[in-house]
């Protein structure tokens, strides 16, 4: 019996389904970049420690350099290049700018997603280790700077962007008031994220 190494698979990526040919062991961080030329999501340690690869896959924050292709498959990925809504920049983007959240802007696109992601892990009553009571029936902590900093800390900053880094993610908590922060349209809701 000869086992296969590589298998064609079809990736969901931004609404769109892209099929190719890869090796059980590429990565999703190298099938973006290298197969499907989406750049906008960063190799930095290729370890799992810094955040530059950050994606969203089921709008749930992932590094894709620890992530396989293959495991992919079927899921929603969401990279930087999708977050905007055409023009429309995503509330989360719209901060960054706004505070200038980033320097050389490397990390930035990580950055980005993964704050798309912890407004949503917020918003679903997730707590961190910052969170003071983590009982379900508690609600979710209120999103303080230092809930932010826990929330964020798997993203590194080489440049030390990190004040402004807070100042975004706060600012677009209240500015995006969706019921779904990580909707990349950032349509609004009744209520924003709490405070």
């Amino acid at each position: 019996m000869v086992l296969t190494t590589s298998s064609v698979i079809t990736l969901n990526i931004n609404g769109e389904k892209h099929t190719l040919p890869v090796d059980h062991r590429t990565t999703l961080l190298d099938a973006l970049r290298e197969r499907l030329e989406l750049t906008g999501t960063k190799k930095g340690c290729d370890q799992g420690q810094c955040g530059a690869c950050t994606v969203l896959v089921d709008g749930r924050r992932t590094v894709a350099c620890l992530q396989f292709a293959v495991a992919a498959e079927g899921r929603e990925i969401t990279t930087i290049e999708g977050v905007a809504d055409g023009d429309r920049l995503h509330p989360v983007q719209q901060a960054f700018l706004d505070l200038d959240g980033y320097q050389c802007g490397y990390c930035t696109p990580g950055q980005i997603c993964s704050a798309i992601g912890v407004l949503r892990e917020h918003a679903d009553g997730w707590p961190s280790a910052a969170s003071e009571d983590v009982r379900p029936e508690a609600g979710p902590a209120p999103l303080t700077a230092e809930e932010i900093r826990e929330r964020m800390s798997g993203n590194l900053c080489r440049c030390g962007a990190y004040n402004a880094i807070v100042d975004a993610v706060d600012r677009a908590a209240h500015a995006a008031g969706s019921s779904d922060p990580a909707d990349p349209t950032g349509s609004t809701g009744s209520e924003g994220v709490a405070a």
